[in-house]
């Protein structure tokens, strides 16, 4: 009887023993399988605001700072645009710095709130606003000058900040094309005072001899001298390749160049027989003229 009563509480312990340990894991952990509602409620307001913050930077997002290389041929016209504006964004000052080679630095400036422009250093009239500075603060040059090489930097501030963006300027001048034959048989094709230096090319290929001449403002002058020993070639061609377009020039080698294939005793002959006939026709028209002064007189 003792032994029966003894293993009674054994198992009376163990039963109340599991009821709380039960009990203890449904008040920590809600039967819902939800996590307890202070923690749920912190982890919502950090999402909230992580999100603001993600739309707030999205809405400051402006370009930043850039340089692009330009090139332009002479005597055209060129555009040079700002960096974009937001529409949130709300603009202060904007400012063109220019820099052009042996020269002082250029600015042209717009203030919004007193709506004015200025200009500091600015002799150039070519270079100017492309439109209100107000509605595009874009700057133009027209026409493309030769002395117009240099740095074009615009500076933006708005209520988001200071932006910019640069362009480094090349001005492109054609070069003047010239195709011709010296007396020795030679044949000179010339790309003078371009900008860069051109590149000249022959059809058919000959032994060729090409130099370069530079001159004022990273102007070049290029000429390529050719010979053909094969009198076979009759007519030749000059290429020139250029940035700002490619031209080609023909001509036809002189009959000093040209050797028709008659031997130098034929040459001589048709020679004579030119000669004999210019005489001829030189007496007969001589005597002409006199028949007519003896029937005047007459």
């Amino acid at each position: 009887m003792p032994c029966t009563l003894g293993t009674f509480g054994l198992w009376l312990l163990l039963i109340l023993t599991v009821s709380l340990v039960a009990e203890t894991r449904t008040l920590v952990t809600p039967s819902n399988g939800l996590r307890p509602k202070m923690s749920q409620d912190n982890d919502s307001a950090a999402s909230t605001n992580s999100s603001l913050m993600d739309r707030q930077q999205r809405s400051f997002i402006l370009p930043v700072e850039a340089n692009t290389s330009l090139s332009k041929p002479v005597d055209t016209k060129a555009v040079l645009s700002c960096p974009p504006i937001t529409q949130k964004a709300v603009l202060v000052t904007i400012r063109w710095e220019i820099i052009l080679r042996d020269k002082p630095s250029c600015t042209r400036a717009y203030r919004r709130d007193a709506n004015e422009t200025r200009a500091i250093n600015c002799s150039d009239e070519t270079i100017s606003w492309d439109s209100r500075p107000d509605r595009n603060p874009a700057l133009q040059i027209d026409p493309v000058a030769i002395t117009h090489d240099g740095y074009y930097r615009c500076e933006v501030v708005t209520s988001h900040g200071h932006f910019y963006h640069g362009y480094h300027l090349t001005v492109l001048v054609p070069p003047e094309v010239t195709l011709f034959q010296l007396e020795n048989e030679t044949i000179v094709c010339r790309a003078a005072a371009g900008k860069p230096a051109a590149q000249i090319s022959w059809t058919p290929g000959g032994d060729c001899h090409t130099v370069e001449e530079p001159l004022g403002s990273d102007t070049v002058t290029v000429q390529s001298s050719c010979r053909w020993e094969d009198h076979r070639v009759s007519k030749v061609s000059c290429s020139v390749s250029h940035l700002t377009g490619n031209r080609s020039l023909s001509i036809e080698l002189s009959q000093g160049v040209i050797v028709l294939g008659f031997p130098p005793s034929t040459l001589l002959i048709v020679l004579y027989v030119k000669f004999s006939l210019f005489l001829v026709i030189l007496v007969i028209v001589g005597f002409i003229y006199f028949q007519r002064i003896k029937d005047c007189r007459a």
